[in-house]
C-alpha cells in the first residue's frame, strides 16, 4: 500500500505529486523588500527537495507591514522582478508548485533582527516606524503603542492586500497563504487580547471577524478562481482570555463560505505571556478540529521531524497535508528522507541520483527478504 504522504492531492486546479509542504519561514534576507540571491539559493533548494508545494515566507503587502527591516515585500515592482527570477529557476529545475505566504505585521512590526536582539523593537536611531493594529495596545512591555487603526487605514491596508494579491499573479505564484496567525495584524483582529474596538470591528467575536474576512474576500475576489487560496489561522493564544480553538473552527468555517480552499492549523504568537506545550506534532489537533469543523483540507504542523508520524497524522485523517518547517531548514532533502524511510519516491534532481537512498534501501530490503529485483537500486 503506497505511502499516504506520498499520494497526490488536489487544491481547486492545482495538482500537487504529494501531500509535503514546505512552510512558509521568514528569512530576513531582503534588501528594502527586495529578494536577494539568498533567496535564491534557499527557495531553489526547497523546490528541488521533491516537496508536492513550497510557498515562500512571510511576505508583506505594504512597508509598514513588515516585521523588521529584512522582510520580503510585494508592494513594488522591484519586489516583482526578484520574485520572478525565483519562480523562472523553480519552473526550470523541478515540478514543484510555489505558493507565497501574505501579510501584514500588524504591532508586531517595526522589529530588530531576530539573531541581532530576538523580540525587541528598533529604535528611533534606527530607523524605527509607527506600527498599526486594530487598538493602541503594545505588544510586549517595552515596545511602542501601535496607532489604532481608523476608517483610511483600514481601507489603505485592504487595498494593499488586494495589489498584492495582482502582484502575485503576474509574477506567476500558484497558490496564496493569507496570513492571519502569530498574533500579526489579520489575527490580532481577531483576538480579545489585542482589539478593543468599541466600533463594527471589535467587541462581539463577530465583530472581531469582521475584517479579517472582509480582507480576505477582497483578496479572493482579486484571485483568478482556479488557483487556490488558503488561510494559515492560530487556534489558540496560549494566554488566558485569549483565542481559542472552538472561535477558531467558527473562524474557519466562515472562511469555507468565503471559497477558502485549506487552512494551515498553528497558534500563539499574540503575546510573549503565552504557554505553549511543545512536542513533535503538539499542534495537529488542531487541524482536526478545524478540519472537521470546516470541512476544509487542513495542514497539520508543528515540530513535526518524523516521516512515520507525518505518515501517521494522514492515516488518521487528522489533516490532508503536512506543513514543514523545523524540519526542512534541518534537512532540505527531508521529502528524500521520507520516501526511503516510508518505501517510496519522490522527484529528485538527476544531478544528485548518487546521493538519493530510496531506492538503496530497497534493495537491501530486498536482499534481506531474498524477493526478486524490481529495478536498479541506482
Amino acid at each position: 500500500m503506497a505511502a499516504l504522504l506520498f499520494t497526490p492531492a488536489r487544491l481547486r486546479d492545482l495538482d500537487l505529486a504529494n501531500r509535503i509542504v514546505v512552510s512558509p519561514m521568514c528569512q530576513y534576507s531582503a534588501v528594502d523588500g527586495t529578494a536577494t540571491d539568498w533567496h535564491l539559493v534557499h527557495y531553489g533548494s526547497l523546490a528541488l527537495s521533491g516537496a508536492g508545494l513550497v510557498i515562500l515566507e512571510a511576505t508583506h503587502v505594504e512597508p509598514r507591514g513588515r516585521i523588521t527591516q529584512g522582510c520580503l515585500g510585494l508592494y513594488a515592482d522591484a519586489h516583482e522582478e526578484a520574485l520572478t527570477r525565483i519562480i523562472t529557476f523553480v519552473r526550470e529545475r523541478t515540478d514543484a508548485k510555489v505558493g507565497i505566504q501574505l501579510s501584514h505585521s500588524g504591532r508586531k512590526g517595526s522589529a530588530r533582527l531576530p539573531w541581532i536582539d530576538r523580540g525587541r523593537p528598533l529604535t528611533v536611531e534606527e530607523n524605527a516606524w509607527t506600527t498599526v493594529a486594530p487598538s493602541a495596545l503594545p505588544f510586549a512591555d517595552g515596545w511602542p503603542p501601535p496607532r489604532a487603526m481608523d476608517g483610511e487605514d483600514l481601507q489603505t491596508t485592504l487595498e494593499a492586500h488586494v495589489e498584492a494579491v495582482r502582484r502575485a499573479q503576474r509574477v506567476g505564484f500558484d497558490l496564496i497563504e493569507v496570513h492571519i496567525a502569530h498574533g500579526y495584524l489579520l489575527h490580532s483582529f481577531l483576538s480579545p487580547l489585542s482589539n478593543r474596538r468599541d466600533d463594527g470591528y471589535g467587541g462581539s467575536m463577530e465583530g472581531r471577524m469582521r475584517y479579517p474576512l472582509e480582507t480576505f474576500e477582497a483578496m479572493r475576489a482579486a484571485w483568478p478562481a482556479a488557483r487556490p487560496m488558503g488561510v494559515r489561522v492560530t487556534a489558540c493564544d496560549w494566554v488566558e482570555g485569549g483565542w481559542q480553538a472552538g472561535d477558531a473552527a467558527v473562524f474557519a468555517s466562515e472562511l469555507a463560505k468565503r471559497g477558502c480552499d485549506y487552512i494551515a492549523a498553528s497558534s500563539g504568537g499574540t503575546s510573549p505571556k503565552q504557554s505553549i506545550p511543545l512536542s513533535e506534532g503538539y499542534q495537529t489537533a488542531f487541524a482536526s478540529q478545524l478540519r472537521q469543523a470546516s470541512g476544509l483540507p487542513t495542514m497539520a504542523m508543528g515540530m513535526i521531524f518524523n516521516p512515520n508520524t507525518a505518515e501517521a497524522i494522514l492515516a488518521r485523517e487528522d489533516a490532508d497535508f503536512i506543513a514543514l518547517a523545523r524540519a526542512m531548514l534541518h534537512d532540505p532533502h527531508w521529502p528524500w528522507l521520507a520516501a526511503a524511510t516510508l518505501g517510496e519516491n519522490v522527484a529528485y534532481p538527476p544531478q544528485y541520483v548518487r546521493g538519493y537512498l530510496s531506492p538503496f534501501l530497497r534493495e537491501q530490503r530486498r536482499l534481506a527478504t531474498g524477493a526478486e529485483r524490481t529495478g536498479s537500486p541506482i
